[in-house]
């Protein structure tokens, strides 16, 4: 089993700015994939951004230039700063962590964009 601790959510005006963190812990074994995954009140949930234990990155094309991912692996933790906020930005945010074993996901921090 993987544990999560997310922080990092609230309330933000748009084009101001806010910074996700996930540690992650428990059975963290060899090469793994961490990231963050979103859902918005009636849609489905979609992937953010992620990025590997090389330091490979991927972006959803809705965030490019505006998020950055980082992580750090001798802390298992996954960053994400979030720039430009738009009201299309709210959702509940959830940690994502992949490995040979499968798939593991946080419990979700809600970010609401709003003036």
């Amino acid at each position: 089993q993987v544990q999560f601790v997310e922080s990092g959510g609230g309330l933000v005006q748009p084009g101001g700015s806010l910074r996700l963190s996930c540690a992650a812990s428990g059975s963290i074994r060899g090469t793994y994939s961490m990231g963050w995954y979103r859902q918005a009140p009636g849609l489905q949930r979609e992937l953010v951004a992620f990025i590997t234990t090389g330091g490979s990155t991927n972006y959803a094309d809705s965030v490019k230039g505006r998020f950055t991912i980082s992580r750090d692996n001798a802390k298992s933790t996954v960053y994400l700063q979030m720039n430009s906020l738009k009201p299309e930005d709210t959702a509940v945010y959830y940690c994502w962590y992949t490995n040979y074993a499968g798939d593991y996901w946080g419990q979700g921090t809600p970010v609401t964009v709003s003036s």
